[in-house]
């Protein structure tokens, strides 16, 4: 008797054990569902501004990096708001003031097409300074190298310990966060460049 009940109470843990693992499993599957939907609506609101950041990018020699500011424009808002390039402060030194995505994207591709210039073509060093701010463009080449991961751990590095007020920044990412490297984002060429294959035809 007693056997069978050890049995029995055995065969109840397993098949607890077999119930909690597949609404684990469910829940994992979900969660995953759900992230890839945001993702693929994101791609979807950045897809539908191509029209617009082609028109801006004839306008301003930078046709060939329609993709490229697309994926920029996902790493920047996901599609979303009054202004998907984030390209305020570049326009008036603050964020928000810039109220129309339309404004947003011209700034924000005219804003990409110096950067590019500056940077006399090199492609990660513009997108990099997209992001840090042109100033970027000549610390690099103060230091007499092209755009690498190192030397934009330092640029930030170097601008966040010049901040006068710390608090209203943290850093974006946790692997920032162990270089004191929390002005900007540090990876955004390797995202950027990344996010570009889902525009690429």
């Amino acid at each position: 008797m007693r056997q069978k009940r050890t049995g029995r109470s055995v065969l109840s843990i397993i098949l607890l054990l077999s119930g909690i693992l597949v609404t684990v499993s469910l829940l994992v599957d979900r969660h995953s569902d759900e992230k890839q939907l945001v993702e693929d609506l994101q791609i979807y609101h950045v897809e539908n501004e191509r029209k617009t950041v082609t028109k801006y990018a004839k306008k301003y020699g930078v046709e060939e990096y329609v993709d490229v500011l697309l994926a920029m424009m996902l790493q920047e808002s996901g599609g979303r708001g009054k202004d998907p390039m984030q390209s305020s402060e570049s326009y008036c030194g603050e964020i928000g003031c810039i109220k129309s995505r339309t404004e947003s994207i011209e700034q924000g591709v005219q804003y990409f097409s110096h950067a590019l210039e500056r940077a006399n073509g090199e492609l990660e060093l513009a997108v990099q300074s997209y992001n840090f701010g042109l100033g970027f463009i000549a610390y690099v080449k103060e230091h007499e190298t092209d755009y690498n991961l190192d030397i934009a751990i330092q640029f930030s590095k170097e601008m966040y310990e010049k901040l006068d007020d710390t608090n209203h920044y943290s850093c974006l990412r946790k692997e920032a966060a162990k270089f004191d490297a929390c002005y900007g984002d540090i990876y955004y060429v390797r995202d950027v460049l990344e996010q570009k294959k889902n525009f690429q035809k």
